[in-house]
């Protein structure tokens, strides 16, 4: 299959309810629940899960080739789930001019938290070679 087809149809289908072949825009932010307390569709609340977020992840998981995709409301958000995925202990590398958010998240949680971070500048060749070096 083409890049282009695939970018077109991946991660969406045929709606069961209307019978739509464009995905459609789910604005609700809770979803129903059955008198068991359960939640039989699978959606609780938009920011844990969504329709709208299961179709972009399953596009972009099928066009990166990979087994799933996780998207998040933010870049700062998305770092943070990253850093959290790591032991103390571990080591990052990360740019010195990241964006203020992320920075703050390193130097104000995650040191404490045990993760080693080193800044580096990132034109600099010979630092960054010297910081994975040293970090190897």
């Amino acid at each position: 299959m083409h890049i282009e087809t695939l970018a077109i149809h991946a991660g969406s289908a045929v709606e069961e309810g209307t019978g739509s072949l464009a995905p459609s825009i789910h604005l609700s932010t809770t979803f129903e629940r059955d008198s068991d307390g359960s939640y039989p569709r699978g959606f609780i609340y938009a920011r844990t899960n969504n329709p709208n977020r299961q179709s972009l992840e399953a596009c972009l998981s099928a066009l990166e080739g990979g087994k799933a995709a996780a998207a998040f409301a933010s870049g700062s958000a998305a770092s943070m789930a990253v850093f959290q995925s790591l032991n103390p202990g571990e080591h990052v590398l990360a740019p010195q001019d990241a964006y203020y958010g992320t920075l703050r998240q390193l130097r104000e949680l995650l040191l404490r938290w045990g993760l080693e971070v080193s800044f580096v500048d990132m034109t600099d060749l010979s630092a960054l070679q010297q910081s994975i070096q040293k970090n190897t």
